[in-house]
């Protein structure tokens, strides 16, 4: 469904549909690597970088096409209806939407233009084990070098998804401590500094983390001693990286609800692939029963809904809306697509049975993918507590 697409938005969506089409003969031996053997899909970045993708949300002066992000949400909804995830690419999205909204002149000069050709893979570094989901909690710090050159960085991030594929890092640190700042009476949004680290740094060091779901990628803890980080490559002004994270984050939650959309469809379509042709009773296929048409039905209907609020969401985006609105719908998005995507999976392996196990099928495989959107990179309950507080007005509830 076309929905009011632009020309443009549909020539995009063509031609990463044509792209994508190339890899279908080798679809099944990328899904199995990037599944079973955690193999980067090189093929898919690839894909979006021929495309022109990563230039989308870059302007036409610094080599981007600035074309907007619903052209990338459509592209990436339609790279997941193949089965296709690409987590390394939103988070390259969403780091050069930092740069090009907070970034110093002489920061998006050496930057973007390597960023539009898709030369450069950018990660995300901010949680921390015992901060969670509170960003305002970090404590890796920076603190300048004697000839304040550098910032030299000190201190631990978790759950960091591509560290070691990722050429650079938006590291998001303190550089006023919690406690300088209760004592200053000052608000704790303020002392938070975002940074571009080269993640090859002396001092860097990755542990691998055991995680499952995201798409040919480890997750990694992240340590820092005393990485020393040019102040030059500081991503708006020294404490107020917090300003810069809210203009900046929501283009990430916009394409995981494009995933989520694109792989719900994917879904479907298995399963209602197989529901046409398998006979176990007589002589009719089991899709003929209600109780496997209906909860699939349900999951069309629904879908539709979801795609609704994704585009909302990322039209929001590109008309410039306040970033609270953007975030708004946002937020929607992604919580719709996730919940639904985790729906479908389940009623795809009801349909097929012992087959929905089956790595042959590969439907098992995305149970992980799909159950990991609905937890990151925010997590269900905290967008109800943000449309409870921000939307419906409601009491603060933490």
């Amino acid at each position: 469904m076309d929905f009011a697409f632009s020309d443009m938005e549909i020539e995009v969506r063509d031609a990463i549909r044509k792209a994508l089409e190339r890899l279908m003969p080798k679809r099944e031996e990328i899904l199995r690597k990037v599944h079973k053997e955690k193999v980067f899909p090189t093929e898919l970045w690839d894909a979006f970088a021929n495309a022109g993708l990563f230039g989308a949300l870059i302007p036409e002066e610094y080599g981007g096409t600035n074309i907007g992000l619903l052209p990338i949400a459509v592209a990436t909804e339609e790279s997941a209806r193949m089965g296709f995830g690409n987590t390394l690419a939103f988070l390259t999205f969403m780091d050069s939407c930092c740069v090009v909204r907070n970034g110093s002149e002489e920061l998006k000069k050496r930057f973007l233009p390597k960023i539009a050709a898709g030369e450069i893979r950018m990660c995300f570094a901010l949680t921390e084990p015992d901060a969670g989901s509170n960003t305002f909690r970090i404590s890796t710090k920076a603190v300048p070098t004697p000839d304040g050159q550098h910032l030299e960085v000190t201190g631990q991030k978790i759950f960091i998804t591509g560290a070691d594929l990722a050429d650079w890092m938006l590291l998001v640190v303190r550089t006023t401590s919690l406690e300088d700042i209760e004592r200053q009476g000052l608000s704790k949004a303020f002392g938070l500094t975002v940074l571009l680290v080269d993640t090859k740094s002396p001092g860097i060091e990755l542990r691998p983390i055991p995680t499952r779901g995201i798409e040919g990628m480890t997750q990694f803890t992240v340590f820092f001693d005393k990485v020393k980080v040019p102040r030059a490559n500081v991503v708006g002004e020294e404490g107020m990286g917090s300003f810069a994270l809210f203009n900046s984050l929501n283009p990430e939650r916009i394409l995981v609800a494009a995933t989520a959309c694109g792989l719900t469809q994917f879904l479907l379509d298995k399963a209602c692939a197989y529901a046409r042709e398998r006979r176990v009773f007589k002589d009719r296929p089991i899709g003929a029963y209600q109780a496997l048409q209906h909860p699939l039905a349900e999951c069309r209907i629904q879908l539709d809904a979801a795609r609704l609020l994704l585009y909302r969401a990322a039209w929001s985006f590109d008309k410039g809306e306040d970033p609270a609105t953007t975030g708004q719908h946002a937020n929607m998005a992604k919580y719709t697509g996730a919940e639904l995507a985790i729906k479908t999976c389940d009623h795809a392996i009801e349909t097929l049975g012992g087959y929905g196990f089956s790595e042959e099928y590969g439907i098992i495989y995305l149970w992980d993918s799909v159950r990991l959107l609905r937890t990151a990179p925010v997590s269900r309950e905290m967008i109800l507590n943000y449309v409870a507080e921000h939307t419906l007005q409601l009491p603060r509830s933490y």
